[in-house]
């Protein structure tokens, strides 16, 4: 769970600011927005296999 706290003189608005950047850089946006819509169960299989495979170094 991703919690902040008040710095001395720090409004809302950059407490906000603070809560946002810590959810992106835990990747809770990235899961959010992949969840927020429907996946079938073969697109979910190819995206796990894209992201699995690594890139293929040319030989010489």
């Amino acid at each position: 769970m991703i919690k902040v706290k008040s710095r001395g003189n720090e409004t809302a608005e950059q407490m906000l600011r603070r809560f946002k950047k810590m959810c992106e850089k835990e990747g809770l946006t990235k899961d959010i927005k992949r969840i927020a819509y429907y996946e079938k169960p073969s697109e979910k299989r190819r995206r796990r296999e894209r992201t699995s495979r690594r890139p293929l170094t040319p030989r010489r």
